[in-house]
Formats: C-alpha cells, structure tokens, sequence
C-alpha cells in the first residue's frame, strides 16, 4: 500500500491518473530490465542473433525497443511464447537428441506464420451453420475476399474464418475480428459494442508486408507474428491539435490517417502480413487497398 501510495483499485472504478502512472512505471522497469539482460547476452556471447520465448517474451513493447537497440541482427520471438509452446520444444528435442537426426538450417519459418492448429473444410463449417440455425450464405473462394473487403470499407465490422487455426495466444488473421483501421470511433466502437471491454485498450494493424515501410518504422516492418510495437510514419501523422486532455481523454484525439490502430505515443503494434504464408489474408488486404488506398486493417481476436 505504502509503495503504490493507496490502496488497489476497485474493480469498474474509475482509473485515475495514479493507476495509469503506475501501469507505466511497470512497463518502464520490464524495458529496463529486458534492454540490460540483451546487453549482458551480448557481451557475453558475441551473437548476432537472439530467440526469445516466454511470457515477457509476449511484452510487444519492450521488444519493439529491443529491435530498435540495434543490438542483435535479427531477433526471433516463438509465437506461442507461453507454457502450450513447450510442447515444439520438446518435440524439437526428441528429434534431434534422442532419435538423433540431423540439424538442418532452413531460411524459411517453419512455424508456417503460426497457422499450425485445426483446419475445417466446407462441409463441416454448414453443418455447424445449419446445427446452430444460422442464416449464411456461401461465397465462390475467387470472389470471398472482394465481398469481405467490400464490406469492412462499407464500415461493416467482419469475423474472418480462415484455414488452420493461429497456435499461441494472438489472432493473426485466421480467426480474426477484421474492420477499418481509419474511422476515427472504430476503437471504441469495436472495445463497447463487440469486444464489451473497456473503451481505451489499443487494437493491431495489420499490413501487407511489401507495403508496410509506407506507414510505419522500417525495422519493425517484418513482424508477422504482432510481437514488436513500432511506431507509425511522420508522413501519416495528424497535426497534433492544441489540447487540454488528459489520461483516457487523449483517446479520442485522432493521431494518424490509421487512427484506429494508431497509439497515444504513435505506436503500433504491426502485423506484417507476407502472401507466401498468409495468403488468403494478403489477397483481402490487397481488395482493401484496391477500395480504398489503403493496405492497413485492425485485427483483433474474437475473445
């Protein structure tokens, strides 16, 4: 109590500027311990690269300003940072200690953009359809993402169901809530009436990778897991208007021609979406940008 001056919160109070700054100063010592444990790794090992994993691992923040140290030529942070991931570790280790195969080096990611769960073909998906009495139609494969991206730049907020399903803890467009990224209500629009939580928690951008340095920092542009904030493009920036606000009001100033996705700081946590592993997501971008010059739309996960 002493230390955070006060006592905790109460749950559906209203947060102050206490809560907000101790949220911060949190955050602020997770970097710092996060860029110190980098350094020492990297005095002590002289590599290039990096893997991380684990919970902290999943802390987009800290690692954007990792990457953005320069300390490592590339960093490569497991999806399914969590315990679930341990499940690849093992198996990597019975492979290669126990039946003792060869190591291989293989430049391409063999997490397959974390599209590793269960895949449901037409049948199955009307059966469940019809099961549940829901009222659908089903669209040509050719023309799915044409009318999908019709329909998010009518403003319509969509649920995307695609392939195999994401393994670790992030949508990544396979089962993804998919809207506009610059309609300057559609964060809260999205936090009251779809997610049903509170109205300042951030969404994701996702982007088509060959696009991406367009509109945000060029070494956080090859980000396909949402795993490294980086920060949004001047050339995209809004004028910072003469403002009062303080706390959660700052929300509600536009910041950037993504707005949605676009943090009070200018920030974003960037998915980059790459077509030789995220096709069918690639090809609604695409659609999008044809509509509306655009190649930027919010993802989030249906939870």
């Amino acid at each position: 109590v002493a230390l955070f001056e006060g006592k905790p919160r109460k749950k559906e109070s209203k947060i102050t500027q206490r809560e907000m700054d101790i949220a911060a100063s949190i955050q602020s010592v997770v970097e710092e311990i996060v860029l110190k444990t980098a350094r020492t790794l990297k005095d002590t090992t002289q590599s290039k690269n990096l893997c991380l994993a684990g919970g902290v691992a999943l802390n987009c923040v800290a690692n954007g300003k990792l990457k953005s140290s320069g300390l490592f030529d590339n960093i490569w942070i497991q999806p399914a940072s969590g315990d679930a991931g341990g499940s690849l570790g093992a198996a990597l280790s019975a492979y290669y200690n126990y039946f003792k195969k060869p190591r291989t080096y293989c430049s391409k990611d063999k997490m397959n953009g974390g599209y590793l769960g269960n895949a449901y073909d037409d049948h199955e998906i009307i059966n469940a359809c019809e099961r549940y009495h829901l009222t659908f139609e089903r669209i040509e494969p050719d023309n799915v993402h044409a009318v999908a991206a019709r329909l998010v730049y009518e403003g319509n907020i969509l649920g995307w169901y695609q392939g195999r399903s994401e393994f670790g803890p992030r949508a990544l467009g396979a089962r993804s809530i998919i809207a506009d990224s610059r309609p300057v209500d559609m964060q809260k629009k999205l936090n009251l009436k779809i997610k049903y939580r509170e109205s300042f928690r951030p969404f994701a951008p996702i982007v088509m990778k060959d696009k991406a340095k367009k509109y945000f920092s060029s070494e956080h542009c090859d980000n396909p897991y949402m795993l490294m904030v980086g920060q949004v493009n001047h050339e995209n920036r809004l004028p910072e208007p003469d403002t009062s606000l303080t706390g959660l009001g700052l929300l509600d100033v536009p910041r950037s021609t993504i707005t949605a996705v676009t943090h009070v700081d200018y920030s974003a946590r960037i998915q980059s979406v790459d077509p030789d592993t995220q096709d069918s997501l690639y090809r609604l971008l695409s659609e999008f940008e044809a509509l509306s010059g655009c190649p930027v739309l919010i993802n989030t996960s249906f939870n």
